[in-house]
């Protein structure tokens, strides 16, 4: 049953957390956490629908070089298969990119590149041909002259670089056109709020500013405000253009801002968390791959932001259901993994059971034959087969046996009373009156020959008789043995008979006295009980109704020549 046991539990155990594992588990190291962000670990999630078994792991850093540094060494340590990473900035974060390429760990770097070429895939869009298309546009509307103002992004990222130059490269062309400063924000919206405030709070001249090109939406949502709230607004922003990238659909997205002239344009960048995940399974299922990925994207302007928006919307809402959907599915997979988890665990709880009643059924019949084999020892009777056959008077002397277990030596004055000598002396002499009684532990009713059909019905429903009345016998001093004040008196009691009409009986069947049957079974049910581990001679002792276990122990071997101890030891 023990062995069972440790089975069956670990076998639990392990299917309870053995969970299907992935087949691919991917780090993806954000830079920062903003919508344009938001919205492409969704791609990604969502990607993960069409994909088999992939898990993936985000960090975000929030503009933190140091905390980029920690997340991408964390993520490496936790074991992933690849790692998605999208630098803060070029030189700081390189080292840690190296760092997970040399150990082994494929890397996409994307959005924005490093100083290093210790990288499995790059994938973005064009910054510089962004910038380039906005200096073009921006040009086109000033008629070629003008004066405009720049934000960039976060000081040493690629895509404020890259922006930076081709929008510079455009204008390049125009000599009438003017740019008035390049201001340093980090992407954020307040960042591009305190640039503009400290520069127009350096400005002596009133000289309007034609466009301010951002080079994220967000940016150039700021530079707007801080104009609105300055006291030059009159004089140098009542007609000034705003223009940024990113161009991210939704309620407060650029194409949005486009359509309520908030901006006059945008440049759509696009997140394609799809491609990006779709790139990863490929290099990590051994698929051909470009090494260099180039993502396309689009100039956002009042004639087209509606369809694009529209367009926008309808992917977003679904992918929005299709997330929801997706949900629903999982609710009812998890729903069905722990109805199955509840089956199995009932159905080894039911084994178990079951395993255990049977266990407990089998001890209790090997126990329960044992104490009648042992039983029958005791009851066995002092003659032989030929000698219940023969005459009363013969069976008399047969049925006076003299056996020296019948002699008790030094029995508990409450348990193993012999019978006073009047007693004895009514009792054999009762023997001597009975007829001879067929025993019920030979195993065969005796045949007896030159008698009557009737004579040999009575014979046989006498012995039946007999063998029930030893069976009770046995049944009451079981049941009653461990209890120390069980004595003949109490089993005379139990068996509806007085103390003499007992003894006379039992002598007569078996050839012993009451007092040998309660002792002799105790003696032989101690044997079943020392042959079990975790049983001690004390508590076998006070089991089955000795007073204490030295008396136990001296009537142990005075009835088998061995001590209690010996049999432990076998």
């Amino acid at each position: 049953m023990r062995k069972l046991l440790i089975f069956l539990l670990p076998l639990l155990l392990y299917t309870s957390c053995n969970r299907q594992q992935p087949r691919h588990i991917i780090g993806v190291s954000q830079c920062s956490a903003d919508i344009w962000r938001e919205k492409q670990n969704a791609e990604m999630r969502m990607e993960t629908y069409l994909q088999e078994d992939i898990e993936l792991r985000f960090a975000a850093a929030h503009d933190s070089d140091e905390r980029q540094v920690q997340q991408i060494d964390s993520l490496v340590k936790t074991g992933i298969d690849l790692l998605i990473v999208a630098p803060n900035q070029v030189q700081t974060i390189t080292p840690a990119i190296d760092k997970a390429y040399d150990s082994g760990i494929p890397v996409i770097v994307f959005e924005r590149k490093t100083s290093s070429k210790k990288y499995t895939a790059f994938i973005s869009a064009d910054n510089y041909e962004m910038g380039r298309t906005m200096g073009e546009y921006i040009a086109k509307q000033m008629s070629g002259k003008g004066r405009v103002m720049e934000i960039m992004g976060l000081k040493g990222s690629s895509p404020a670089i890259e922006r930076h130059k081709g929008f510079a490269d455009a204008l390049s062309h125009y000599p009438d056109i003017q740019l008035a400063a390049t201001l340093q924000g980090d992407w954020t919206e307040e960042s591009a709020v305190k640039a503009t405030e400290q520069w127009l709070s350096q400005q002596s001249s009133l000289q309007p500013i034609d466009f301010v090109f951002a080079q994220n939406d967000r940016m150039a949502i700021g530079a707007r405000r801080a104009a609105a709230n300055s006291p030059l607004f009159t004089q140098q922003f009542s007609h000034t253009k705003y223009c940024g990238i990113d161009g991210l659909p939704g309620k407060d997205g650029g194409i949005q801002q486009v359509l309520d002239s908030v901006l006059d344009a945008t440049y759509i960048y696009p997140t394609h968390g799809d491609q990006v995940l779709d790139l990863a399974v490929a290099i990590l299922d051994g698929k051909p791959y470009d090494k260099e990925v180039m993502l396309k994207s689009a100039l956002v302007t009042r004639d087209n932001a509606s369809a694009l928006l529209m367009q926008s919307e309808e992917t977003m809402r679904q992918t929005e259901w299709l997330d929801q959907l997706h949900a629903k599915a999982d609710s009812y997979l998890h729903e069905l993994d722990t109805q199955r988890l509840l089956t199995l665990a009932l159905t080894v709880i039911i084994v178990m059971v079951i395993v255990s009643a049977a266990f407990v059924v089998i001890s209790m019949r090997r126990r329960h034959n044992l104490e009648r084999q042992a039983f029958s020892l005791v009851t066995s009777p002092a003659t032989t087969q030929a000698e219940i056959i023969t005459p009363p008077a013969a069976k008399t002397e047969a049925a006076t046996p003299a056996t020296t277990n019948t002699e008790t030596t030094s029995q508990d004055t409450t348990n193993n009373e012999e019978p006073t000598d009047a007693e004895a002396e009514t009792g054999n002499q009762s023997d001597d009156s009975l007829p001879a009684q067929p025993s019920s532990t030979t195993g065969n009713k005796p045949e007896i020959t030159d008698v009557t059909p009737e004579e040999q019905a009575d014979i046989e429903a006498e012995a039946d008789a007999d063998s029930h009345f030893l069976e009770r016998l046995r049944s009451h001093v079981q049941e009653e043995m461990s209890d120390t004040d069980f004595s003949v008196e109490t089993l005379a009691a139990q068996m509806g008979m007085s103390r003499v009409q007992l003894y006379r009986k039992v002598k007569l069947l078996t050839g012993r006295t009451p007092v040998d049957i309660i002792r002799l079974s105790r003696l032989n049910r101690s044997k079943v009980l020392l042959a079990q581990e975790g049983t001690t001679i004390s508590e076998v002792a006070y089991s089955i109704g000795f007073s204490s276990p030295s008396y136990f122990t001296k009537c142990f071997k005075d009835e088998f020549g061995i001590l209690p101890g010996d049999i432990k030891k076998e």
